[in-house]
């Protein structure tokens, strides 16, 4: 029962039906590879669009109880490893892109956060919420994404626990750290939410729909036209390297979880295994090179190189271990 609803609500296989019956009465086989192609795309641009379109406005809605200010307030009552958890966890309910999250980790180390808590959320934000959560088992299962979700959490929390232990606290530039904060935390009435829902809506798909398009295209050329053989010998299960290379090929790429998924997708149908596909998304949505120049101008080149060192070896280590256990999860 819970399958079906997936299938019909998430995965929407009934869509699939749809497109696949439409193409056919066009004419046009969907067992060939053009044909197929066109079938992933329109498909997968649809199922992402609704998709897009309802969790970003739900999440939205959630996220207008939670403005910068009452998150570092938040945030300023925690001490310890405690911190760095609700760090990440907030990270979750800010569905902000890696260059998006850089201000307000600008704000939290003006607030005089810990410096690992505040990479905690960078590292969280992001790479983790809920809308991911949604959408990966949307294209995948609730084991999949959950898995996703948890591994992401630990990295960040990992993550922020250990730059805090290195006291980094000067490699951030005294203008970042110094300063005040303009305290406004409004009250927002129900329509007022609503109209920041819909207002995120806009803004967002806007800003990501490029990139699923991109992200699709990619998807269905890997699952048509590119062998199987070729994919399973650079990225496949029997390459030792297949998880490092697939994060760092992610590394320099800049998009977020919505427009890797279905590039994800098609990696998937190829052969190639959970944690592969993982790492790559988790660098593309964290280590992109724009983020990282809009970082470097805030911190130093060395905690730069100690952020960048920590989230790497975390995304190839939470990679190979979805590799040996991603098989308890299809």
């Amino acid at each position: 029962m819970l399958e079906a609803i997936n299938n019909a609500l998430l995965k929407m296989t009934w869509l699939s039906d749809f497109f696949a019956w439409a193409l056919t009465s066009l004419g046009l086989d969907v067992s060939t590879r053009i044909g197929g192609s066109a079938l992933f795309f329109l498909y997968d641009v649809v199922k992402i669009a609704i998709l897009l379109v309802v969790v970003i406005f739900i999440i939205s809605y959630i996220q207008s109880y939670f403005p910068p200010e009452r998150t570092r307030k938040i945030l300023g009552r925690l001490k310890g490893i405690w911190a760095n958890i609700v760090g990440a966890l907030l990270g979750t309910i800010t569905p902000f892109c890696s260059c998006s999250s850089i201000p307000l980790f600008i704000g939290f180390t003006k607030a005089g956060l810990p410096i690992g808590v505040t990479f905690s959320f960078l590292i969280s934000s992001p790479m983790v919420d809920l809308a991911s959560l949604i959408l990966l088992a949307s294209v995948f299962n609730w084991s999949i994404a959950l898995a996703y979700v948890i591994l992401g959490l630990i990295l960040a929390v990992v993550g922020g626990t250990l730059m805090n232990k290195m006291n980094l606290e000067n490699e951030i530039p005294a203008f970042v750290r110094e300063g005040a904060l303009i305290e406004n935390e409004e009250t927002l009435t129900r329509r007022e939410r609503v109209e920041y829902a819909w207002s995120q809506v806009k803004q967002i798909v806007g800003k990501v729909w490029p990139y699923v398009l991109i992200g699709v295209g990619i998807g269905a050329l890997i699952h048509n036209w590119i062998p199987t053989e070729i994919i399973e010998a650079i990225l496949g299960d029997g390459n030792p390297f297949s998880v490092i290379l697939a994060t760092v090929l992610g590394a320099p790429v800049y998009a977020d979880i919505f427009g890797t998924l279905p590039i994800a997708e098609a990696l998937v149908a190829k052969g190639v295994g959970v944690g592969t596909v993982v790492a790559f998304m988790m660098s593309v949505t964290v280590l992109s090179i724009p983020s990282l120049v809009m970082l470097k101008k805030v911190v130093s080149g060395k905690l730069l190189g100690i952020f960048i060192c920590i989230v790497l070896i975390g995304i190839i280590i939470c990679g190979y271990a979805l590799n040996a256990f991603g098989m308890f999860l299809i």
